[in-house]
């Protein structure tokens, strides 16, 4: 193989990427392992939420008309008629001139349209409640259907769950929730350098990082990571993994051997396969020109950079937008120095965060697609898009986190 014969700008490799997505089927869980996962289906509210109407503030439930014209003054005069108990349906009701106390989440009782804050209030003696301040019908209250109405859509189909939207689907008395299942992600690390974690390399070996950074960021990305053992430059050996893995998962991610050099026969393996599709071969990247991918029947194989900040950075642009119903967690910073880049190409440079005043300065952490450590410095990376050539101190960016 002596180039790279497919090349394609990012976005290109995400839209052809987009279009050969595996399938995915849905799973039924409960609704408190529901945070991350994507919504099969848009959900309703079986109830009005809430299902009766509830003061918001600690006071008394009033009849809105007998507080007109009420001042500190001239206050109005209600006969006191007790107290209704929190959590419970009221066995009150108010007739004109009345009033009671209520807390706040208390079920209005009948007879009543609005709530006083105790504020605005004074109990005279055992019987009697002076409101030195006029409300209006509804004041203070949430109605009963307010937050949703039965039968409205509560989330849609799509939707990645957050705190808040099990909180609201708590709230309706949802117990359980259809999602999509997450991708399963087989990891390969191929290579006659790379040696397992607690071998001692030998001159010229390196140890496997990648089976590692890999499988934690496909788990940061909701999906299911199974490691393989690692692979040689053997043909016969790396085929049989593949189709391993293939047999096993929705994706194959592998690192290694997707350069242009003797021994990378990783796409002559991936393209040997029936119903073999090359996507891509090399994107228009730095770091992570190598990167490939290959549709067999269903399954996605990615081919990542060996190098591993090339293969994560990669990971993060190509493959976990896919993954990860999540958006992205993105800041607006000022770039800490001038960072040159090639016009054609879309840069990724790691970044690390400074505060300086009411601004976050974006210092890039500039170094070989080798060094692991200039990853474990960085908040996240700024992509600087291939029409431009590069980002002048002091200039607006948008930094990416890194998981």
């Amino acid at each position: 193989m002596g180039e790279f014969f497919k090349v394609v700008t990012i976005e290109e490799a995400l839209q052809l990427m987009a279009l050969s997505l595996p399938g995915r089927d849905s799973e039924t869980i409960a609704l408190s392992n529901g945070l991350g996962r994507e919504l099969a289906e848009a959900v309703y509210s079986p109830e009005p939420i809430p299902s009766f109407t509830r003061s918001t503030v600690d006071g008394y439930a009033v009849r809105a008309e007998d507080t007109f014209g009420c001042s500190e003054s001239l206050p109005a005069f209600l006969s006191y008629q007790g107290e209704i108990p929190m959590g419970k349906t009221p066995g009150l009701i108010i007739e004109p001139g009345q009033c009671c106390w209520i807390p706040t989440g208390g079920m209005m009782p009948a007879g009543t349209d609005a709530a006083v804050m105790v504020e605005y209030t004074e109990r005279l003696g055992d019987d009697t409640v002076l409101v030195y301040k006029a409300v209006g019908p509804g004041d203070h209250l949430m109605h009963s259907g307010e937050d949703a109405a039965q039968g409205s859509m509560l989330l849609p189909q799509g939707q990645c769950l957050r705190p808040q939207d099990l909180g609201l689907l708590a709230s309706a008395g949802i117990e359980e929730v259809n999602v999509k299942c997450s991708y399963r992600v087989g990891i390969i690390s191929t290579g006659n350098e790379i040696v397992a974690l607690g071998t001692d390399p030998q001159p010229g070996q390196v140890r496997d990082v990648n089976s590692i950074s890999l499988a934690a960021a496909v788990q940061s990305a909701n999906a299911i990571a199974k490691t393989y053992p690692i692979v040689p430059d053997d043909r016969d050996m790396l085929s049989k993994a593949v189709s391993a893995a293939c047999e096993e998962n929705d994706w194959v991610l592998m690192s290694g051997g997707s350069s242009v050099g003797v021994q990378d026969m990783t796409l002559e393996v991936l393209m040997s396969f029936p119903q073999a599709q090359l996507l891509f071969h090399g994107v228009a990247a730095k770091p992570g020109k190598p990167t490939m991918a290959v549709k067999i029947g269903s399954k996605l194989v990615v081919g990542l950079p060996g190098h591993p900040v090339s293969a994560l950075t990669m990971f993060g642009v190509v493959c976990k937008p896919f993954l990860d119903a999540k958006s992205p967690q993105q800041l607006t910073a000022r770039a800490g120095a001038n960072i040159a880049s090639q016009a054609g190409r879309d840069d990724y440079v790691a970044v690390y965060l400074e505060k300086r005043e009411c601004d976050w300065i974006a210092q890039p952490l500039l170094g070989k697609s080798g060094l692991m450590s200039i990853l474990a410095q960085a908040y996240g990376y700024i992509h600087i898009d291939h029409q431009q050539q590069g980002i002048y101190r002091g200039e607006t960016v948008l930094v990416t986190r890194f998981d």
